[in-house]
């Protein structure tokens, strides 16, 4: 992302926003509940249009392309989204093969071996025949990952993988994404978890006012003297009921 920039109605999302994905490297972007973090998923997944500014995959600019080119493009990508969005009548077999059974382009026994392949990856092929009803919330993100890894894409986006999930929960999510670094799997992550951002990535962004307020690693970012840097990592009593817009900051009283 290029000094994208995107509104909706009359509300600054992105100004001037820069991103680059280094191959084979977990890249976290953080910021406060309802700062945009989201909104960057679906525009490098061409669901938004920006305002202005360049998108660009594999050096390929995406702004101009048809919806049917971008359908090529997005092959390429998979996501993991904030609720694991399975398919709540399929099994969980059916919901990791599903984008495979609708290419087509393989057999229904090779479906069957990759389907297993990427459940045993996230440690739930005893679960192939369940649905999803009859999952815990932390089984349920870890199928979302087996279907992601099913297709074999390039790059695999994470929507706030470890909201709602208990400790153990949140251990399992952060062991599979180390592991999918360790595979050279080049992966995005939009969190406000610190815990899991500094346990499984290298480098981060930090979305503040639609801007880009930080760029760096980890000790970099702990080093920052930014005051919403510092506030975001060590909260103190100037925190006490606000709210963050992407235009100001405001106190609430109760």
């Amino acid at each position: 992302m290029d000094q994208v920039s995107y509104a909706v109605g009359g509300r600054q999302i992105l100004d001037r926003f820069d991103l680059f994905l280094e191959p084979g490297v977990n890249r976290t972007i953080l910021g406060m509940s309802g700062a945009g973090k989201t909104t960057i998923l679906r525009l490098i997944l061409g669901l938004l249009r920006p305002e202005g500014g360049t998108i660009s995959i594999d050096g390929v600019p995406i702004g101009g392309l048809s919806e049917r080119e971008l359908i090529q493009v997005r092959k390429n990508i998979a996501i993991v989204f904030q609720g694991g969005a399975l398919f709540d009548s399929m099994t969980v077999g059916e919901n990791v093969g599903y984008r495979l059974f609708e290419e087509g382009r393989l057999s229904e026994k090779e479906i069957e071996r990759i389907v297993l392949e990427k459940l045993s990856f996230v440690g739930l092929e005893q679960t192939i025949d369940l649905y999803p009803a009859e999952l815990s919330g932390g089984m349920k993100k870890r199928v979302a990952i087996a279907r992601a890894l099913a297709a074999d894409p390039d790059y695999i986006f994470f929507d706030e993988p470890t909201t709602g999930l208990d400790p153990i929960g949140v251990f399992n999510i952060q062991h599979l994404m180390l592991r999918l670094q360790g595979e050279g799997k080049t992966t995005l992550m939009v969190t406000h978890d610190l815990e899991t951002a500094f346990a499984v990535s290298r480098r981060f962004s930090f979305l503040y006012h639609a801007r880009l307020a930080f760029e760096g690693t980890e000790e970099e970012m702990k080093r920052c003297e930014l005051p919403e840097i510092r506030e975001f990592l060590a909260p103190t009593d100037r925190s006490l009921f606000r709210y963050t817009t992407n235009n100001h900051t405001e106190t609430t009283t109760t």
